[in-house]
């Protein structure tokens, strides 16, 4: 239960403000269909981080849990950082344009997630956790709490939430999992 609370709190809260995030308020700006575009990135995110999370745990398998908890720790520092650097509004790949408002979510969702920052933490998650299917569900459901909301409502949450203090947030949080990762082991 752990693994998954972390994965879906972590996630929810470094996605807020990332270009995903954008991009689902742009891809909803742009279908008005917001049920096609939500289940395109459940279908994205789960295909996604099922691959990072497996390429994490496999590393936490080869390495040994001694280098893993050092390089899980410098990971989870490093994610905080990128937590503080601003995503800019990206439309995506241009060739979905002539699709369906699920399958141009489905296909850029899963690129734009490819090296995104929360991709590299289901990668980190699945290696501190050792659990593949665990962190999947849990960086899932954090994509989708903060993914769905934008979706529905974009043009509110972002005049009445500073992204500066969600973005300061998400790098505390980043930053105490670093440590405890190196600490605990």
């Amino acid at each position: 239960m752990e693994a998954f609370l972390v994965s879906a709190g972590l996630v929810a809260i470094a996605e807020i403000g990332d270009k995903t995030q954008l991009l689902a308020m742009i891809l909803a700006a742009r279908y008005h269909k917001p049920v096609p575009i939500i289940l395109g990135i459940l279908v994205a995110t789960l295909a996604n981080h099922a691959v990072a999370a497996s390429v994490g745990a496999a590393v936490a398998a080869y390495v040994g849990p001694h280098i893993m908890r050092w390089v899980v720790g410098g990971l989870f520092i490093v994610m905080a950082g990128w937590c503080l650097i601003p995503d800019e509004a990206d439309e995506g790949p241009k060739a979905v344009g002539t699709l369906g408002a699920f399958f141009a979510t489905v296909v850029a969702f899963f690129l734009v997630e490819i090296g995104d920052k929360t991709q590299i933490a289901t990668v980190a998650l699945a290696a501190r956790f050792q659990n593949v299917l665990t962190v999947t569900a849990g960086t899932t459901v954090g994509m989708l709490l903060a993914n769905v909301p934008g979706v529905l409502f974009g043009d509110v949450l972002t005049k009445r939430i500073p992204l500066t203090w969600v973005r300061i947030g998400a790098a505390v949080s980043f930053v105490v999992l670093g440590v405890l990762a190196v600490a605990i082991g």
